[in-house]
Order: structure tokens, then C-alpha cells, then sequence
């Protein structure tokens, strides 16, 4: 099967990377958000950063005007019905995805793949919201997608060697590296890092250091480029909620269990980098 236009649902940090990366790559995309609002935001990060890439002579300004020309806005999951691949990268809710992967069973022709960016919910599960479980799979990008090499490649209980094989060849002519790992509550990559992440929350809620201090150990310790407050922020206080909460009750080890403190800062909307303030304070 020829891919040539990717669909992307969700218009968020993740979502638009990868948006800009398939587009980077040659690919036409079709970007799906429940609003124009939503898409507007998505367009303008996606400028931001190329823009960033033309500063650094990276790439030229006709490259970021062929990008974005390549990147259709939708508000309507029909839109992907022509669509030759379909990555999914909305919020880490299992029931907004397991009925986003009913949808798009229906809309999309049966021998199209669905790929979930979920950083920790079972492939298996969203797979069975579905009638094409062995065309269903893992593509876990990192944030940020456009910087960050990695996707972790995840199969479902059923998924086929076909489909892997396809979505390796795919991840790769986007200039990205795919590792494999198992569909177990936060694969590899969050079952590690966030752990670290809670951890180092702990650290604070129990006043071992400052947000600064905390930070600057560990990057001068473990060689991180952020702390793990900061990364915190980076993804999104909610989004390391969900993602904790998953992996604890798939485990139900209480290393998993969030720490006070983050649920305190979700409950006040204090989300990191996207509402303007988390663990630090950004204008």
C-alpha cells in the first residue's frame, strides 16, 4: 500500500508535530480538531517552529510555505475518509480514544492502518473498539516531535507484521528512528520517565529541595537536558496525571501512585508551559 495523505486527529503539542514532520516529509496531511479555535492554534505553532528552522538556516522560506501548504484543517472525522494512514493524538483519555477508533473503523477504508500516539493506554484495547485489530498500532512520538528522534512502536495483542513493518518504513522516511516495545501500562519510555518525573515532584512536596535545585541536580547528575520539574511543565501537568494514573492502575504498584502536589496543581489549572504557569511561571 502507497501512503501519500496521513490523517492526524488532535491539534495539540503532539498532534501539530507530528503534522509538520509527515508534511516535512512529503507526505499531504489532513489535521483534524473538534475546532477552528484549536486549529488556529496548531497552524501557529506549526509556523513557529519552522520559522525557528529557517532562522537556523535549516530550512528555506519556500520550504515552511510548502510545508504548511501541504496541511489541510478539518473539523470533521469524514475529512480522513481518503486518507491512506491515520495517527491519533488526542488527550490520554481511553474513552475519547476507543470512540474516536469506533469512528474512524467506520470511516476509513479497511485496509487503512490506525496508529494511536497514546503514551501509555493499551493498544490492545483500542484495537478491539475496532474491526481491523491486526491494521491497528502504537506509534508513541516524543515531544518535541519535530527535535526528538524516537518513536516507540507498539503492537497490539493482534496486530500484524505487515502493519509494523509499514509503520517502520513510514517512521523512518520521516526522518525518525522506531524502537519497538510491548503493549504494557507506559511501554518503556513513560513507564521510566515518569516515574522520575513523580519522583521528582515527591522531592518538593516533601521539601527535600527547591524547584531549582531539584532541576539542576539532575541535569548535571544524569546529563538530562531539563529536570523533571520542567519536563513536567513541558508536557503538561495533566497529561503526566493521566499518564501516572494509567500506569498505576495497570500495575497497581504504588511507586506509580501520583504525588499529592501534581493532583493539587491540576485541580488549580496550573498545567505548565500551555496555561502559563505550573511548577514555574511562564509569560
Amino acid at each position: 500500500m502507497q501512503i501519500k495523505k496521513i490523517g492526524v486527529v488532535g491539534g495539540g503539542i503532539m498532534g501539530s508535530g507530528i503534522a509538520q514532520v509527515a508534511s516535512s516529509a512529503g507526505y499531504d496531511v489532513v489535521l483534524n480538531d473538534i475546532e477552528d479555535r484549536f486549529l488556529d492554534r496548531a497552524f501557529a505553532s506549526i509556523s513557529d517552529s519552522l520559522e525557528r528552522m529557517v532562522k537556523k538556516e535549516k530550512i528555506t522560506p519556500d520550504d515552511k510555505k510548502n510545508i504548511i501548504g501541504r496541511i489541510n484543517r478539518s473539523t470533521s472525522l469524514d475529512d480522513l475518509s481518503d486518507a491512506d494512514f491515520v495517527v491519533e493524538a488526542v488527550i490520554e483519555d481511553k474513552a475519547l480514544k476507543n470512540d474516536i477508533f469506533r469512528r474512524l473503523d467506520s470511516i476509513c477504508r479497511k485496509e487503512i492502518i490506525l496508529a494511536s500516539n497514546t503514551s501509555s493506554i493499551s493498544i490492545t484495547s483500542l484495537a478491539a473498539a475496532t474491526s481491523r485489530q491486526d491494521k491497528v498500532i502504537g506509534m508513541h512520538f516524543i515531544n518535541p516531535v519535530p527535535v526528538m528522534k524516537l518513536i516507540e512502536i507498539i503492537k497490539g495483542l493482534d496486530t500484524s507484521d505487515e502493519t509494523t513493518d509499514t509503520v517502520f518504513e513510514l517512521s523512518r522516511k520521516m526522518g525518525k528512528v522506531p524502537v519497538m516495545a510491548e503493549d504494557f501500562p507506559g511501554f518503556v519510555s513513560n513507564r521510566v520517565l515518569q516515574v522520575m518525573i513523580n519522583e521528582g515532584i515527591y522531592c518538593l512536596y516533601e521539601g527535600v529541595g527547591t524547584r531549582e535545585a531539584i532541576d539542576d541536580i539532575m541535569k548535571m547528575c544524569a546529563n538530562h537536558p531539563m529536570g523533571p520539574l520542567e519536563l513536567a511543565d513541558l508536557i503538561g501537568l495533566d497529561t503526566v496525571l493521566n499518564v501516572l494514573n494509567v500506569i498505576y492502575e495497570g500495575y497497581g504498584n504504588p511507586k506509580y501512585y501520583p504525588c499529592p502536589l501534581l493532583k493539587k496543581y491540576v485541580e488549580a489549572g496550573f498545567l505548565g508551559r500551555k496555561t502559563g504557569r505550573g511548577f514555574y511561571e511562564y509569560k
